[in-house]
């Protein structure tokens, strides 16, 4: 990301007041360390091409933006001591403009890129031809996968418009997240096994009473993991951007940790909103009790799971 700054950020664009964005801040603490790296990154190339002090020169806001129900007040009260730039909260759907027109210089989206606003049309609806009985996308349906691509399309066009128009003109989007590689289904890869363990886990309650069955067949997660092609299609068909780079980034140790307790624990931080809001409390907690022991047994699929892809893609705006 600091690469990408030092060689895409205009020095122009570097001025008394400078605007960061994090789009789908959550509360905590991760925001932080994304705001923070490019804040360092901007001091850093200010102070190479200037030898000028940035601290002296240069002031910085922070717009953290997320839906009206994220807890911002737990936002607020863990912003870093000594940070170095002035802080505003911006309730309200990334799918929409949130900014006045030209108003920040980045933005960042960190591991919220593969949201769509809504569940798509029939994914639900037992008569339709894409009805899924899945809770997420696996990859083996192609009619759910085609609703699922389309809305996401629809989504992502929408997202990139509002940025497009919120950014100034030569300012930069970094995008982190995850996505499929060619031709790999999400149910081939280790997220995608994690998903089927808590629609297995779900499916084990409807069976024992303790859930009805119709509402484990009406849950649907409104997300989709595109695959890396799809996602390139998206970005420059919708032409308010220029790829700058589309970085891999691999980790020494791998894309997870292969422990049944650790995956749970993960898959309970990234999916337990959908499964309390749907099921309520006491079926959230029953469901994680379920998914440790399914993923001990699903090992060996684990093991032999195809890899996916984390990224790093940096969007530049057109004049």
């Amino acid at each position: 990301m600091s690469k990408a700054i030092s060689a895409k950020l205009s020095l122009d664009l570097i001025s008394d007041r400078f605007s960061v964005a994090d789009f789908g801040c959550a509360s905590g603490p991760n925001t932080f360390v994304a705001v923070q790296n490019i804040i360092d990154a901007v001091e850093d190339k200010y102070r190479k091409e200037t030898g000028q002090n940035p601290a002296e020169n240069i002031k910085f806001q922070v717009l953290f933006n997320d839906f009206t129900t994220n807890d911002f007040n737990t936002l607020f009260q863990s912003l870093p001591a000594g940070r170095r730039y002035y802080s505003s909260g911006v309730p309200g759907s990334f799918f929409e403009r949130v900014l006045p027109k030209e108003s920040f210089h980045i933005g960042v989206i960190n591991y919220a890129f593969h949201f769509t606003s809504k569940i798509p049309k029939g994914i639900t609806d037992r008569d339709s031809p894409s009805w899924n009985r899945d809770m997420h996308c696996t990859g083996f349906n192609e009619a759910v996968k085609k609703a699922y691509l389309n809305q996401y399309s629809a989504d992502t066009k929408i997202l990139l418009d509002a940025r497009a128009d919120e950014l100034v003109p030569g300012g930069l989007m970094l995008l982190f997240g995850s996505c499929l590689r060619d031709g790999v289904k999400m149910s081939e890869t280790t997220k995608g096994i994690v998903l089927d363990a808590v629609g297995s886990s779900l499916n084990d309650l409807a069976q024992q009473g303790v859930i009805e069955q119709d509402k484990v067949d009406s849950f649907s997660t409104p997300l989709y993991f595109a695959e890396e092609g799809e996602l390139k299609q998206i970005i420059e068909e919708n032409g308010r951007f220029t790829i700058e780079a589309f970085e891999d980034i691999i980790h020494a140790k791998g894309e997870f940790t292969l422990d049944s307790k650790v995956l749970a624990v993960s898959c309970r931080t990234s999916f337990g909103t959908f499964l309390s809001q749907h099921f309520g409390e006491q079926v959230f907690t029953k469901v994680f009790d379920l998914i440790e022991a399914k993923l001990s047994q699903d090992l060996p699929r684990l093991l032999n799971a195809k890899p996916g892809m984390q990224y790093l893609i940096v969007l530049l705006k057109k004049n």
